[in-house]
C-alpha cells in the first residue's frame, strides 16, 4: 500500500536534490540522491506509488527541473502540498509528475500513513486515519500530460490543439 513521506514547509529544490548531483537529467540517477540531506533513508526505502506530502511553498528555489524529475524517478506517484512554488508546479506538469494542492490533507496526513489518491477527481484518502480530503482536481489536459509521461512525450503523439 502506498505510504506518505512527509516534509515541511518551504522545501526548496536544493533540499529535494542538491545541486552537486544535477549533472544529469536521468530520472533514476537523480532519484538515488533525492532528499539525501534531509531524509537520507528516502531513496533506499521509497516504494513505487508512495507519495510525497509537503508543506506550503513546496519546491521553492531554483528553476531547475531536476527536483521534480528526481521525485518522479524515485517512483513517487504524486506530491501533495497546500501550495507549490510556481516554477516547480510548471516543471512537475511538464515532466509528468502529478501534484495536488490540498492544505487540509497536507497538514493532517502523517509520515508513513497509507494513502490512496484519485487524480481525476482530486480525492485523497488517508487509509490509516480513514479520512478523505478533496484536492483541486487536475484538469483533463494535465492528466493527459501526466499519463503520457510529460509534455514532450505527449507532443510526440498529439498536437498542441489537443490540449485546448
Amino acid at each position: 500500500m502506498p505510504r506518505a513521506w512527509k516534509f515541511g514547509e518551504n522545501l526548496n529544490t536544493d533540499e529535494i536534490i542538491p545541486a552537486r548531483y544535477n549533472i544529469t537529467i536521468e530520472p533514476k540517477e537523480l532519484a538515488r540522491n533525492v532528499f539525501c540531506e534531509i531524509r537520507p533513508d528516502y531513496a533506499q526505502s521509497v516504494h513505487p506509488g508512495d507519495m510525497v506530502v509537503g508543506g506550503p511553498n513546496f519546491g521553492c528555489g531554483s528553476s531547475r527541473e531536476h527536483a521534480p524529475i528526481a521525485i518522479k524517478g524515485s517512483g513517487a506517484a504524486c506530491v501533495i502540498a497546500p501550495s507549490f512554488a510556481r516554477i516547480f508546479f510548471r516543471n512537475a506538469i511538464n515532466i509528468g509528475l502529478p501534484i495536488l494542492e490540498c492544505p487540509e490533507a497536507a497538514a493532517e496526513i502523517a509520515d508513513g500513513d497509507e494513502l490512496a489518491v484519485s487524480l481525476g477527481d482530486g480525492k485523497i484518502t488517508d487509509l490509516t486515519s480513514g479520512k478523505t480530503y478533496q484536492a483541486q482536481p487536475l484538469p483533463a489536459f494535465v492528466l493527459q500530460i501526466a499519463e503520457a509521461g510529460g509534455i514532450v512525450n505527449f507532443l510526440k503523439t498529439h498536437t498542441i490543439e489537443d490540449l485546448v
